[in-house]
């Protein structure tokens, strides 16, 4: 039986997406194409890939067998296609990562430019989420996250800054109406504009000072998911809603136009900056191996 590479990518990006807008979102195919690709091969094979209702896409137990052989058998064709490119003046093929939105903003913009421009060849694709992921499931090459959050059969590089601090900030105008705290405690009777994570868990602040560590669970009017929704959170402080938490380097712009002003700023936590992540199991491709020597490069490691 002799089947459409293309088509078995199609099903592939579908079922690891769990749907055909997000699988087309994913893949940079339209919803439309893979649905045909998905119906051409079910009509190959004899046999149901997908339930589809209105509102999921789920596989059938043929569906599941299919995609627990084939992706590592895929992720092994691509790995032999990329020798070629070992025979080439430079690399060239897709780079897909895997990021939070925070790297998105804050890492990603002091590096991407230069990259591609190093790398004319090698078309990124960038997938903004917050879940930690399983970089090869999810059909990435690598993926950025923190250090506790790294599996142990990861290489993990550094990449960006290597020291973070969450910051909070509320416009003057709350800050005057309501009082400036001086003990993290105080947030307690404050309005605080909160993070959840995709679980559903909220964000609890954690500060430290002179040895002293603090955790507290606030509450306040807002909270939104960690990645989309931040903007929001930012956007309220500003209009005088709350106290917003949130990267240094994030709020810094407004703390220096004056929209904001910090908070308890000799509390805040630092920590350690991101990791690129990637399988160490597998050879590595050409386009993840250029960005990892770029990054090494750029941060002067040899």
């Amino acid at each position: 039986m002799k089947t459409d590479l293309g088509d078995l990518n199609a099903f592939l990006a579908v079922a690891r997406a769990k749907g055909f807008r997000d699988g087309a979102r994913l893949s940079g195919a339209s919803a439309s194409g893979l649905s045909e690709a998905v119906r051409r091969l079910e009509a190959q094979l004899g046999v149901r890939l997908l339930n589809r209702t209105t509102r999921s896409v789920v596989l059938t137990e043929a569906g599941q067998g299919l995609y627990d052989r084939l992706g590592p058998a895929l992720t092994e064709v691509e790995a032999a296609l990329d020798v070629v490119n070992s025979f080439r003046k430079r690399p060239a093929g897709t780079l897909r990562l895997n990021v939070p939105v925070s790297a998105v903003r804050l890492v990603l913009p002091a590096i991407v430019p230069a990259f591609l421009a190093a790398y004319p060849d090698i078309h990124l694709k960038v997938i903004a989420e917050e879940s930690f992921v399983d970089v090869l499931a999810a059909g990435c090459d690598a993926g950025i996250r923190y250090g506790e959050r790294l599996e142990q059969d990861m290489i993990a590089v550094p990449i960006g800054p290597r020291h973070q601090r969450f910051a909070l900030g509320a416009a003057k105008a709350y800050l005057d109406r309501h009082g400036r705290p001086q003990h993290p405690r105080e947030l307690l009777a404050h309005s605080c504009l909160q993070g959840q994570f995709p679980s559903g868990a909220p964000m609890n602040w954690e500060f430290e000072h002179g040895g002293e560590t603090v955790s507290i669970e606030p509450s306040g009017p807002l909270t939104v998911s960690i990645g989309g929704g931040t903007d929001l959170l930012v956007d309220a402080a500003i209009a005088g809603t709350g106290i917003v938490p949130l990267f240094e380097e994030w709020l810094h712009p407004h703390f220096q136009s004056g929209a904001l002003e910090p908070v308890l700023e000799s509390w805040w936590p630092r920590f350690p900056g991101p990791f690129l992540y990637y399988p160490g199991r597998r050879l590595v491709p050409a386009p993840l191996r250029a960005f990892v020597d770029f990054i090494k490069a750029a941060a002067g490691h040899t």
